[in-house]
């Protein structure tokens, strides 16, 4: 799935997707009516929040413009929120939005962990909730859907691609991302899961590069001076 088809699927299923059974008709107007059991709601313009964790990389600030653009093209009004790597704003914009009642609520989340409360409070509101590009771990009826990678899968791909390349003999300096971020969990899992089949395989170092370029490079740099020549490839 492209950028820009998975931004407009999640400007859509921020309004449109439930986890009971739901429909929805397009009238000649122009008005879009959904419908959830016995209740149904007649939207003319329709207002989405979203909580972006920040712009820590260029892929961050393409998924923003994406998104953006996405709303501006499909005419809804969107109501965007950049919390700057803070757990702590993202919860402040979903409150927000809450207060504002809109019609749904998209988020990328920036750590997996301590959504409980908030995401409790958006269902409570009758607002759908969608989580983009990252997991948070709580109940999955907290949110109505999730549109993204397996992380998990990644990393094991990876290590089979550095065992390819190193046949199965070499040193390994991991790079993490965000320390209690999705992918770095899920990544340096599925990794670490392939790593018990290559025995010959060995992570001598590894730190978080928090997903942004300039604090990627001085980790390495570290790596370099620390390992030196003993570094057989970088995950």
């Amino acid at each position: 799935m492209n950028m820009r088809t998975l931004c407009r699927c999640t400007v859509l299923l921020a309004v449109l997707c439930q986890l009971s059974a739901c429909g929805s008709s397009a009238q000649g107007s122009g008005l879009v009516t959904v419908t959830s059991g016995a209740h149904a709601k007649t939207y003319d313009t329709l207002v989405v929040g979203f909580a972006q964790i920040g712009a820590e990389s260029e892929w961050r600030s393409a998924n923003t413009r994406s998104i953006q653009d996405t709303a501006r093209s499909l005419g809804v009004e969107l109501k965007f929120s950049d919390a700057q790597q803070e757990q702590e704003n993202q919860i402040k914009a979903i409150r927000s939005f809450i207060a504002q009642r809109v019609d749904g609520i998209g988020i990328s989340p920036v750590v997996e962990n301590g959504w409980d409360e908030v995401f409790a409070e958006a269902k409570a509101a009758g607002i759908p909730l969608i989580l983009l590009d990252r997991h948070a771990s709580v109940p999955p009826d907290l949110f109505s859907a999730f549109i993204g990678s397996d992380f998990v899968q990644e990393g094991e791909r990876a290590c089979k691609e550095v065992a390819r390349l190193l046949n199965n003999q070499g040193n390994i300096v991991v790079l993490e991302g965000t320390d209690g971020s999705a992918p770095t969990i899920d990544r340096l899992s599925g990794f670490q899961q392939c790593l018990k089949q290559h025995s010959g395989l060995h992570i001598i170092a590894q730190q978080s590069g928090e997903f942004i370029r300039a604090r990627g490079k001085e980790v390495m740099k570290s790596f370099l001076r620390e390992h030196g020549t003993a570094i057989n490839a970088l995950f």
